[in-house]
Parts: structure tokens; sequence; C-alpha cells
């Protein structure tokens, strides 16, 4: 479901639909993250214990809470603490995307606004979705 959300945001921008190229390309992101998370359900099996059960928490849009319960957190916070040369081009991508919100279909977004997401979640090595996808 991420990569087809990926490419209907290529589609939505060779058809100057920024608004809602921005808006499926940051569901992209929640989608992939929601798998990571589905991910932990099934190794960890806490979906099925009664007293570490969370599935109400599962049904958010933020990506920190998503990240968080996924256990994703700690790798998240390590990436943006690093100084090194090659983490600042993470932080900056990861600042864009963290600024997503799924009310923002119903926000106007300029092409550059639309592009810079989009670039954000998908540039190698940088993106924030090459990160993701440790996780898969």
């Amino acid at each position: 479901m991420t990569e087809e959300r990926l490419r209907d945001a290529d589609a939505l921008m060779a058809g100057g639909r920024w608004a809602f190229a921005y808006y499926v390309a940051g569901y992209a992101v929640e989608c992939a993250l929601k798998a990571c998370l589905l991910k932990r359900m099934v190794l960890t099996g806490w979906v099925f214990d009664e007293s570490a059960k969370r599935v109400d928490e599962c049904r958010t849009h933020d990506f920190a809470t998503i990240i968080k319960i996924a256990g994703m957190q700690d790798d998240l916070f390590r990436k943006l603490e690093d100084r090194g040369a090659e983490a600042a081009s993470f932080r900056v991508n990861w600042s864009v995307v963290a600024g997503w919100r799924v009310t923002s279909r119903y926000d106007e977004k300029s092409e550059t606004e639309a592009r810079t997401l989009i670039a954000a979640i998908t540039d190698e090595p940088d993106g924030v979705m090459t990160w993701i996808r440790n996780y898969w």
C-alpha cells in the first residue's frame, strides 16, 4: 500500500495536483509506519496479551505515536541526535515529514511543498522511507 500511495503521489504531481500529492505522500509514510507496527504486533504477540494490549492506541495518524508503539523511537532519537555529516540530511528530511498531518488534506499546498515532502520521503540514501524499511 505504501508503494501504491507513493506512485499515486507521483501521478498527482504530474497532473499538477499539488495539495493532494502532498497529502497522499504523507499517507504513504503512515501506511509504512503502520506496517512496522503490525510486524511488531505479530513478532511480539502483544496484541494477544490482554494486560499489554494497546489496540486503541494504534488508531492514530500521529507519526510519533506510531513510531513509539512500533518500538522505533529509540532508533529515531539516535539518528536525530547523530551529529555526523551523513545524519544532517536525514534530520532535514525527518523535519519535513514530521510536519505532515492527516488534516493536510484540507490545506492548500504549493508545488514546492509537495515536491519537498516527496523528496524527504524518497531521497536515497537519507529519505525517511529508507529508514522505515529497516523495520519491515
